[in-house]
C-alpha cells in the first residue's frame, strides 16, 4: 500500500478540519465528573482518582474523535486531576506528623470533592425546583379530583448532553463503522439537518435516537445528525430522556406555551 503524498494529507485534515465544531457550553469539566461518578457508580465521599482520571481522559478523547473541540477548561480539570493522581501515589505520611500538614497534604482529593458537593447541592436545588408541580397540572388545591397514579414503566428522567454522547457512542461502537472509502458527498448543513429533525418531532412528538440515526446513514450522516443533537440540546429546542443511564435516549422538543420553537439560523454554529 502507497503512503498518502503530502498535498492528500493535507487535504484530508482540511476536510476533516471542517467538520470540527467547539463543544456548546452545555456543562462545564464539573458536570463530567459527576456524569462518571454517577455512571460507574463511585463514592463521591472516596473517588478512585487514578480509575476516574482515567475514564476522564476518555471521555476527552472520545469528544475529539468525534470532531468536537473540547473547551480549556476541560483540559485544566484533567490536568488537575493528573496532578492529585500524582501526589496520591506519594508515601502518606507517618500519624504522628499528620497535625502539622493542611488538609490537601492528608488527602489531595479534599478540594475537588468539596467542589463537587457543593456544585452537585446547586444542581440537585435547580432540579427540584423545576420539577415543582405548577397549580391545576401537578398540583391541585383542597378538595380538587386528584386522578390516580398511572400504571406502567418507570418514568423517564431527563438527563445531559453525556448521555447524547455516551448514546451516540455506542452506536458507533455497535456497527463498526468504517471511514476509509468514503465516497465524496454533496454537504449538508446542520441548520438544514435540524429543521428537518424539528419536522420529524412536530410528526412523532417523540423519537429514539437510534430512530434519527437509522442504519442506512453514512458516517457523514451520522456526524451531521449527532451535531445537530448537540446544538438543539444548546440552544434548548430538545430535551433527552433516559429510564436508566444505558436504556433507550429519547428526544423530544422543548415546547414553550404548547409550541415547539423555531430554530433560528443566526444561533445555530455551522462548522
Amino acid at each position: 500500500m502507497t503512503e498518502p503524498t503530502a498535498g492528500a494529507q493535507l487535504e484530508r485534515e482540511e476536510r476533516d478540519d471542517a467538520w470540527r465544531v467547539a463543544l456548546p457550553q452545555f456543562e462545564g469539566p464539573l458536570d463530567l465528573l459527576l456524569h462518571l461518578i454517577q455512571q460507574h457508580e463511585l463514592d463521591i465521599l472516596d473517588i478512585p482518582i487514578s480509575f476516574i482520571t482515567e475514564k476522564y481522559l476518555e471521555y476527552i478523547t472520545l469528544m475529539q474523535a468525534f470532531a468536537i473541540d473540547v473547551a480549556s477548561e476541560y483540559l485544566v480539570m484533567a490536568a488537575t486531576l493528573a496532578h492529585i493522581k500524582s501526589k496520591m501515589l506519594l508515601p502518606t505520611p507517618p500519624a504522628d506528623q499528620e497535625d502539622g500538614l493542611d488538609e490537601e497534604d492528608l488527602d489531595p482529593r479534599g478540594e475537588l470533592v468539596r467542589r463537587l458537593l457543593e456544585y452537585q447541592k446547586y444542581k440537585q436545588a435547580a432540579h427540584d425546583l423545576s420539577a415543582r408541580g405548577l397549580l391545576g397540572t401537578d398540583v391541585f388545591p383542597r378538595g380538587a379530583p386528584v386522578e390516580e397514579a398511572p400504571q406502567g414503566p418507570a418514568p423517564l428522567e431527563q438527563c445531559s448532553v453525556f448521555n447524547l454522547i455516551d448514546a451516540f457512542n455506542r452506536i458507533v461502537a455497535k456497527r463498526k463503522i468504517k471511514v476509509e472509502h468514503q465516497v465524496d458527498f454533496e454537504r449538508v448543513t446542520i441548520t438544514e439537518r435540524i429543521n428537518e429533525v424539528v419536522d420529524l418531532l412536530k410528526v412523532r412528538s417523540r423519537c429514539t435516537i437510534e430512530e434519527l440515526l437509522p442504519e442506512t446513514f453514512s458516517r457523514i450522516e451520522l456526524v451531521i445528525t449527532f451535531l445537530a443533537l448537540l446544538e438543539m440540546t444548546r440552544l434548548k429546542l430538545t430535551r433527552l430522556y433516559q429510564a436508566s443511564p444505558l436504556s433507550e435516549l429519547y428526544i423530544e422538543l422543548a415546547l414553550i406555551d404548547g409550541e415547539a420553537p423555531a430554530p433560528d439560523p443566526a444561533q445555530i454554529q455551522e462548522p
